[in-house]
């Protein structure tokens, strides 16, 4: 995956500059204030710092929908450009007015890339990893910020510091941010297949998983675009054929056939009888869950990942190595022209010429081997379950286990088709399974082993339990049924493109309950109290008497402020470098779970310290501990973790247009704590403030608890099934 580690880090270069910037502007204004004598005009200096937040806003309000139509990197391009021209007009700057300009513009460039660069990272990175990369946007900004206080304070030990160059320095490292975005960097895959442009997806795919064979994840994609529609959960029992040979013929009718790689080999699939772990968890979610106001999503979320630890989001699951290998096409005679970008063959199954339906285009980028089943699958009697037949028929396994081809979508998830002829019905579904038994040996050496000739231990017995997502495919067709196609109609994903995201589509239970959770992060986010204790921090190092350590270095009060800060910013970073190891291994939740009730303990402490007189130097220590740890565990948890959430719970079609909701919600709740934390000083002090942020992050801490999932290691396109799931459910 190192494709994809490459392009999370270049992409998260947007995120440094943020951070760059916020660090510089914050020492620059020291020295501009006297330049311009704005000693008596607060309301200009405050403007020169807040700018750039309302240009971010500003361009949040659309920044979404221009991606979803023009695509994720040409926004990104977007971002780079108003660094550098930010950059080169704070270089000059002959006044006030030109210098609230260059903030302007700065604040595009950092809106757009704080809104799409968690996104684009989302839509690139594999499930497994989509946690710890999407971490490196919160430590690219700390690590940004660090650097650049570095630099302020170097220059401010100058005899005549010239803030001039101070912001004028962004002009370089944003220039390395535009060759990036300009010749690396790819566009989303995601974004691609939302445009039918199959074969460039196919290609970038290929590059950022470092294998040719990615039909299961294109075919993912594919079903991604659906918005909504009518998704039942079922549970199977996945067996060899003859595993139960003393069953009735009753008990044959409610089976399934699934086909193995091999000429002849075969699986069944029987619905589960009794009751589950995620029967358990539906049935809880059916009863409004035994916790008052709990949303049903949680539970229907966790009976996933309680599952045994070793099948904890990965595909390197030691019970279950070959999982996927038993879900792939049993075609005995493979059509040469199977391929994702051959001509599309749209409305069925069948191999002549009169079977196929004109291009969608000359440009094979946009044509497409719908996920068919295969003439030979789908003439036989009864109901199956089959799998698109990518560039290889057979699954592989990579060097530690890992599925890296067939139908693993990633999470220990697989896709699969049911067709039926009887009754025409064509339903995908997302496969994982729950648990193993039975047989005379381990499942791992039974009949999910891949041997030399693809064939299975007769003497096995053992079997699979899978949960199933069951929805009708994303691109089918009833209208083009009423043709009496061979098998299952399917459209072509450039003509739905065409159609773009639709609003009413944010009304989808799934998509609304998805955006209070997203919502309701940023908001308690920004009253959690962070911009509050970076405001205290250099008076609370003060009081330690960092300050007068300083100064006796001859330090002047300036260099020591912007010291104290570069100290505390570079305390962040190894909290983050754990939040990156956790964040897929624990999860979202948890560290969530875990580190607000630390806040709550620190922000406590700095009410008591300031409500009561323990004397200088208890104060100072109490004072200066609960910083530090209020700093390390923010950026564990409440930092990274929102952005992250909010860049995976969205279906494709709308994500754009909903990270945007989310990210504008984030830049309304800075500037309304930026600008009323100086009179909420004044009217009820420290202790009232950092009071009301420990209710807040109570209120958080129930939030979590009750309302947002964990997503840990599932395909966004699990996830968003998931909150259509358990939206309709409720």
């Amino acid at each position: 995956m190192a494709g994809s580690v490459l392009v999370a880090i270049a992409a998260s270069i947007g995120n440094l500059l943020q951070g760059w910037d916020n660090a510089t502007i914050a020492g620059a204004v020291l020295y501009i204030k006297k330049e311009f004598n704005l000693e008596s005009e607060p309301m200009i200096e405050g403007l020169i710092v807040a700018t750039s937040l309302i240009g971010a806003t500003i361009i949040t309000t659309f920044s979404g929908a221009v991606s979803d139509w023009a695509g994720r990197r040409p926004m990104l391009i977007a971002s780079s450009v108003f660094y550098f021209i930010s950059g080169l007009i704070m270089l000059w700057s002959p006044n006030v007015y030109m210098l609230l300009l260059a903030r302007l513009i700065d604040g595009f460039g950092i809106g757009l890339a704080v809104t799409l660069v968690p996104v684009y990272i989302s839509e690139t990175a594999p499930a497994e990893t989509r946690g710890l990369l999407n971490t490196l946007p919160q430590f690219s900004g700390s690590g940004g910020m660090f650097l650049s206080y570095c630099m302020v304070f170097g220059v401010s030990l100058m005899p005549r510091p010239e803030w001039r160059t101070m912001l004028g320095v962004l002009v370089i490292p944003s220039l390395l941010y535009f060759a990036l975005t300009i010749f690396y960097l790819p566009e989303s895959p995601r974004w691609l297949v939302s445009k039918g442009k199959m074969a460039e997806a196919k290609r970038v795919l290929q590059g950022l998983r470092g294998r040719e064979d990615v039909s299961g994840e294109m075919a993912l994609l594919v079903e991604g675009l659906a918005v909504g529609g009518d998704t039942a959960i079922e549970e199977y029992i996945i067996e060899p054929p003859d595993a139960f040979p003393d069953e009735t013929e009753q008990d044959d009718t409610e089976k399934v056939k699934i086909y193995g790689p091999g000429a002849g080999l075969s699986w069944v699939a029987r619905p589960v009888k009794g009751q589950s772990r995620l029967g358990s968890a539906i049935s809880l979610v059916s009863r409004q869950g035994t916790i008052p106001l709990m949303d049903p999503i949680v539970p229907l979320f966790g009976s996933i990942h309680d599952k045994a630890p070793e099948m904890l989001g990965s595909m390197r699951s030691t019970m279950f190595p070959n999982f996927g290998s038993m879900f792939s096409m049993a075609d005995q005679h493979p059509r040469p022209d199977n391929n994702w970008d051959e001509e599309s063959q749209r409305e069925g199954g069948g191999e002549g010429e009169d079977d196929r339906s004109d291009n969608v285009g000359d440009d094979s980028d946009d044509n497409l081997q719908s996920p068919l089943l295969s003439r030979q699958a789908t003439s036989l009697e009864g109901k199956e379950i089959s799998l698109v037949q990518g560039n290889s028929s057979l699954f592989q396994v990579g060097p530690n286990g890992e599925a890296v081809s067939g139908m693993g979508i990633g999470g220990g998830w697989q896709l699969a088709w049911k067709w039926s002829e009887t009754d025409g019905e064509f339903k995908r579904m997302y496969l994982h399974p729950e648990g193993a038994g039975g047989g005379t040996g381990s499942v791992k050496g039974s009949f999910f082993s891949v041997t030399g000739g693809g064939g299975i231990p007769e003497e096995s017995g053992g079997y699979v339990q899978a949960a199933a997502l069951v929805s009708q495919p994303a691109l089918f067709s009833k209208d083009l049924m009423g043709q009496n196609p061979v098998g299952p109609a399917m459209v072509h994903p450039a003509e739905t493109a065409v159609k773009g995201p639709k609003w009413q589509n944010l009304l989808e239970p799934g998509v609304t309950r998805a955006l209070i959770v997203g919502i309701g992060l940023q908001i308690l986010q920004q009253f959690a109290g962070i911009n509050g204790v970076l405001y205290y921090t250099p008076q609370i190092l003060e009081q330690a008497g960092v300050g007068v350590l300083l100064s006796n270095l001859g330090i002047s009060a300036d260099s020591a402020s912007i010291l104290i800060s570069a100290l505390t910013t570079l305390l962040m970073l190894p909290s983050i470098g754990v939040a990156m190891r956790l964040m897929d291994f624990s999860g979202r939740r948890f560290l969530l779970l875990a580190t607000i009730p630390i806040l709550i303990a620190s922000l406590i402490i700095l009410v008591i310290v300031n409500l009561f007189d323990f004397g200088t130097i208890v104060h100072a220590a109490l004072s200066t501990i609960s910083v530090i740890v209020y700093f390390c565990v923010f950026v564990m948890g409440f930092g990274p973790v929102p952005n992250i959430l909010c860049a995976e719970i969205f279906p494709t079609r709308v994500r754009g247009v909903c990270i945007a909701i989310c990210a504008l919600t984030f830049w309304i709740g800075d500037i309304i704590v930026t600008y009323t934390l100086p009179m909420m000083l004044n009217s009820i002090g420290l202790a009232g403030v950092f009071g009301i942020y420990a209710v807040v992050c109570v209120v958080a801490f129930a939030f979590v608890y009750l309302r947002v999932p964990e997503t840990k290691g599932m395909p966004l396109e699990v996830i968003s099934e998931f909150f259509a799931v358990g939206a309709k459910q409720d």
